[in-house]
């Protein structure tokens, strides 16, 4: 895959990344996914507009009117999955509930009376304040439409929790505005279309099952949000050669299941020509495997020096005009080379980029990749040692109280009519005695955690660090007690 990094609307960048990708392309042993396939996975785009989509319901509605209700169900759902491609917002929903009120009209006359129940269900769970308007509909459909609302306030909500890494985004639930992260709403449970927005950023679209309880979603919006499909796949990013770029396409490429992904960019140093370069990444190890450029101005590439750098991207080998710089792996845009000719560098000294989190269709993605850092300060690991010291003793924590509940049902079992230990029964003294001490040692072993924990917090944020942490740490505390949780890689 070939994805563009910098300004997304740059017709430069876009014009030198569609001619590389056509390069590419036209090589017979090169796979190379194609822009519209990359944002049909992506960003699929409705085939209409919003006008367009009102025309299919407005046919919809004629067949219904002329019993044709075969027709009108199969063009309903054909416009529900237009609509849920939409932009999100007022028109999106108004869209969404028509439908949806039209597929109920529909389904009661063909007899089905529970499809059309869901159909109420599907504008009410969001909307239960949604009126009909009794020109349009027969006192029949209202009193069923009724009974629907009075059986949603009557049902089990569920608790649904969204967070952003953009913190004030908001939420829509199928296209309807529902709040701004950190958001909680009670919903029914089932299936919604949910998005996330904040200006120009839009997260992946993507369907969630709400169920149980409580249903926590964190969406990496300043990931999915720097990702655009037009006018070519583009990551956005102002600092176009750091690390964190590199992450997110390597994440991209796991989403997509592809092998490698080449990021290609122009490069503008702060003196000297401009550079059009090409890294090429291993998605599976997440690992820059090489890259190279050459110098550029105008929004077409030399063909020449664009067939070379292809070359060099896909074999590894620098064709015979292209000239490696010096071996300590510098890029030509942060060196500048002696010769005009185009430049190509392999990467012996290229960092380590985390390997992504892979999405199942229309799953989720909760963690941000860091690049590993090379050196990590001695408080740093001060920090992962305290917090390995209070996980294992939360964990040995564990075991004494399951420890403990055996010698207590033991203890249970001796005990006399009063509740009281006979005291010839040495057993049962020896149980007694077994479960004090083990009291003890739980104890100890629960504050020793909490303050290993509490300490290995403390020095974690206060420690210095040249790269994002690689550690996630969460502790909690209520009224039944408390928690903590540490996650990642060290």
């Amino acid at each position: 895959m070939v994805v563009a990094s910098g300004e997304c609307k740059d017709a430069e960048l876009t014009s030198q990344a569609r001619a590389f990708h056509a390069a590419l392309k036209a090589r017979q042993d090169q796979e190379v996914m194609s822009p519209a396939a990359f944002s049909e996975r992506i960003f699929p785009a409705s085939s209409g507009s919003f006008e367009d989509i009102q025309r299919q319901l407005d046919a919809a509605q004629d067949h219904f009117y002329e019993a044709r209700y075969s027709k009108a169900e199969q063009a309903i759902n054909d416009a529900l999955k237009e609509i849920s491609r939409l932009p999100v917002g007022d028109a999106h929903w108004k869209l969404h509930a028509n439908a949806h009120l039209l597929h109920a009209l529909n389904y009661r006359s063909m007899g089905k009376v529970k499809e059309s129940d869901a159909a109420f269900r599907n504008v009410l769970r969001l909307q239960p304040q949604h009126k009909l308007d009794p020109s349009l509909y027969a006192p029949s459909i209202r009193q069923a439409f009724e009974k629907v609302r009075s059986e949603l306030a009557k049902a089990r909500k569920v608790k649904l929790s969204v967070k952003s890494t953009l913190p004030a985004s908001e939420v829509y639930l199928d296209g309807l505005k529902v709040g701004q992260t950190p958001v909680s709403v009670d919903v029914i449970a089932g299936t919604y279309d949910i998005t996330v927005v904040k200006g120009s950023a839009v997260s992946f679209p993507r369907q969630i099952q709400v169920q149980g309880t409580d249903t926590p979603v964190l969406v990496d919006l300043a990931y999915e949000g720097s990702v655009s499909a037009t006018p070519f796949p583009c990551l956005a990013s102002a600092d176009r050669s750091d690390e964190r770029t590199l992450s997110h396409a390597v994440r991209l490429g796991g989403t997509l299941g592809v092998e490698e992904v080449i990021v290609v960019r122009l490069e503008t140093p702060s003196s000297g020509p401009k550079w059009f370069a090409a890294t090429v990444l291993n998605v599976e190890g997440g690992q820059k495997v090489r890259e190279g450029g050459f110098k550029t101005q105008g929004l077409d590439a030399p063909p020449d020096t664009l067939s070379a750098l292809v070359d060099f991207v896909t074999t590894g080998k620098a064709p015979p005009n292209l000239v490696v710089p010096n071996t300590n792996g510098k890029a030509p845009w942060s060196h500048q080379p002696a010769a005009d000719a185009p430049v190509a560098s392999t990467s012996s000294s290229s960092p380590d980029v985390s390997a992504p989190n892979r999405l199942p269709e229309g799953g989720l993605s909760t963690s941000a990749l860091s690049p590993r850092s090379s050196s990590t300060p001695g408080l740093r690991v001060a920090s992962y040692v305290a917090l390995g010291a209070g996980a294992a003793a939360l964990a040995g924590s564990g075991l004494v109280r399951l420890m403990a509940q055996k010698d207590l049902d033991a203890l249970e079992k001796r005990l006399n009519s009063n509740g009281r230990i006979n005291a010839d029964d040495q057993e049962a003294l020896e149980l007694r005695d077994s479960l004090a001490s083990k009291g003890n040692l739980l104890t100890g072993l629960l504050i020793g955690s909490g303050a290993a924990l509490t300490t290995g917090a403390v020095l974690f944020l206060v420690s210095p660090s040249s790269s994002p942490p690689p550690v996630d740490v969460g502790l909690s505390a209520g009224p039944g007690g408390a928690s903590a949780s540490l996650s990642g890689s060290f």
